[in-house]
């Protein structure tokens, strides 16, 4: 009887181990699964918005500019990074992007600020004009 109940005993420690074997190896599929994911997830990551603009951009300054990206890249890092409020800097880039040239069309600015279009067109000027027609440093 006592050969009988060991025997058991043998037969549930071994259900025991395989079934934590089989936990332990479920665990780790599950983790290697979830990095596998976040690694995907990363490599599509979208755009950043800088090239995003100077994708949309660029084909408007083709044959007008020998380097339609660093014009457009240009606009972006100084001409738009001169205005400090953000719906007028999102219209102004919105209007470069779709158009090729700086323009804000009122709809796109909150009736409160619409009358900060004209001041905001002057103080571009000066960097817009220096990233169209500069040369490269």
């Amino acid at each position: 009887m006592q050969n009988i109940s060991k025997k058991i005993e043998r037969k549930a420690i071994m259900v025991h181990r395989i079934c934590a074997a089989a936990f332990a190896i479920i665990l780790l599929l599950t983790q290697a699964a979830l990095a596998q994911s976040q690694m995907i997830r990363s490599a599509i990551k979208m755009p950043d918005a800088r090239a995003d603009f100077v994708r949309q951009c660029a084909p408007h300054m083709l044959g007008r500019w020998a380097h339609p990206e660093e014009v457009c890249g240009c606009l972006h890092d100084h001409a738009a990074a001169v205005v400090e409020d953000n719906d007028l800097r999102q219209a102004l880039l919105r209007g470069i992007s779709e158009t090729g040239v700086p323009t804000i069309e009122t709809q796109w600015v909150p009736a409160s600020k619409q009358s900060e279009i004209g001041p905001t067109f002057t103080k571009i000027a000066r960097p817009t004009l220096q990233c169209m027609f500069e040369p490269a440093n």
